[in-house]
């Protein structure tokens, strides 16, 4: 049995939870998410509780079973509270800006790169080289950030590119002169 899974999830009081049939919606302060529970799970809530259990003892079952807590704890995270991922921009000329839905980047390209804000994100430009994406859904939290960083991923000489807030870069030494 999974350690992970056989947890309930709490629900907070300004969390409405709702299951039809196989669809699970969470309903919160910062928005609404809906995700479809596989067969082999069984979903019940009772009072302020979520409980996951295995309907049948198979291998795809044990598999799912300890993610589909995990997923449901994050969407109760999510609607409650709200991730946020924070980006830093290191270079010398890198700033980035919003206009209006796209978020505009100079990272030392002869151009500058959009990105279409997906929709259920928002995104803030703090000072011209820190960026700071949060929403309720934690996978698009997590995608969006690592769409962005792989634009200009941080090199290993001059630690220059944009990297997570609290990542640390290890930095090689360069050539050295006779």
């Amino acid at each position: 049995m999974s350690r992970i899974g056989k947890l309930p999830v709490l629900i907070p009081e300004n969390v409405s939870v709702s299951l039809d049939g196989q669809n699970l919606t969470i309903k919160g302060p910062f928005g609404e998410l809906v995700r479809k529970i596989n067969d082999e799970i069984n979903v019940s809530i009772l009072e302020n509780k979520i409980n996951i259990t295995k309907n049948v003892e198979s291998r795809i079952a044990r598999q799912k079973y300890g993610l589909i807590r995990s997923l449901i704890n994050n969407m109760v995270i999510g609607v409650s509270q709200k991730f946020e991922r924070k980006l830093q921009m290191v270079g010398v000329g890198y700033r980035s800006q919003i206009d209006g839905n796209t978020l505009k980047m100079n990272v030392g390209f002869s151009h500058p790169v959009l990105f279409s804000i997906p929709e259920g994100l928002e995104v803030i430009v703090e000072s011209n080289t820190t960026i700071i994406v949060r929403g309720a859904d934690k996978e698009k939290v997590g995608l969006f950030s690592s769409q962005i960083r792989a634009i200009r991923p941080p090199e290993p000489y001059k630690g220059k590119g944009i990297l997570y807030f609290d990542e640390v870069i290890l930095r090689k030494a360069g050539k050295s002169g006779k």
